[in-house]
């Protein structure tokens, strides 16, 4: 991941930032990344206010949670080559669980019209993914579940600690953007290539989901990787199912392992040796 300018990143190997030198950094990053969603979304605002919803427009308003149901799974199922996406936390349109091969409802699910044939939930086996999640998006019931099954299929998830606006973009043609939770934005050329400016903005300050390598545990990569999105030990405990103190001990053995005497340091340690 390359590093981004004034961030702990360019500092000599081997020298901890002070605590708050790290959050003034992150908090940069985090200024940085919401005033890009900002601009993009009153963009899109502004071009979607007289667009109306024909598909000789460039962008298509959907005001319906039915309606950006329906548009998340036909262009998800539509891709071709490439499916890049945000996947933030309250996902009202398409819940996590509804979108697991094995959710409550089986793996042929009905569409969310009630029309048609049954989607698919394992989407398009022959399109590469990159997909983005937050930290609300972790904090959802089964996401941890959802991840882990779209790394075993090769997708390519990676987590940032801001929130996301949701957005999804297939084969570099067709984007959504959800500029506020009752509406979204369909975008077609040339506009999509704003909302490919901001995957690919957020995709390179991003950090990997899990990793194989090393000598971690998944169990420790998994509360590594909470403990630095912000979760507090009971949600973390919650979406491993364990109890917040096991996550305590384990938590206290990893600082004993990589020798720091604080989570701020081991955070830093973690990122510098790749255990995340």
């Amino acid at each position: 991941m390359s590093p981004v300018p004034g961030t702990p990143s360019q500092r000599p190997a081997g020298s901890a930032p002070s605590g708050p030198a790290l959050r003034a950094s992150l908090t940069e990053l985090q200024d940085h990344l919401r005033g890009a969603d900002a601009a993009l979304a009153r963009l899109l605002g502004q071009w979607g206010s007289g667009a109306g919803g024909s598909d000789d427009h460039i962008v298509r308003v959907l005001e319906s949670r039915e309606e950006q149901a329906r548009r998340v799974y036909d262009i998800e199922y539509a891709a071709r080559t490439t499916l890049w996406g945000f996947q933030s936390g309250a996902n009202t349109v398409a819940p996590v669980p509804t979108t697991l091969p094995d959710g409550p409802d089986g793996p042929d699910d009905q569409r969310p019209d009630g029309n048609g044939p049954p989607m698919r939930k394992d989407g398009n086996p022959d399109a590469s993914y990159r997909i983005v999640v937050d930290r609300d998006f972790l904090s959802e019931p089964a996401a941890l579940r959802a991840l882990d099954l779209r790394v075993e299929r090769g997708h390519l998830v990676r987590v940032v600690d801001q929130p996301l606006i949701k957005l999804l973009i297939a084969d570099g043609e067709t984007a959504m953007v959800q500029v506020e939770p009752g509406r979204s934005l369909e975008l077609r050329p040339p506009l999509v290539v704003l909302a490919i400016e901001l995957f690919e903005s957020v995709w390179r300050r991003s950090r990997p989901y899990l990793r194989e390598d090393g000598d971690l545990s998944p169990t420790d990569r998994r509360i590594l990787q909470l403990m630095l999105s912000g979760l507090t030990d009971a949600a973390t405990a919650h979406q491993l199912g364990t109890s917040p103190r096991t996550v305590q001990r384990r938590v206290r053995a990893l600082m004993d392992l990589a020798a720091v005497a604080s989570r701020v340091q081991l955070g830093w340690y973690a990122m510098r040796n790749n255990w995340v």
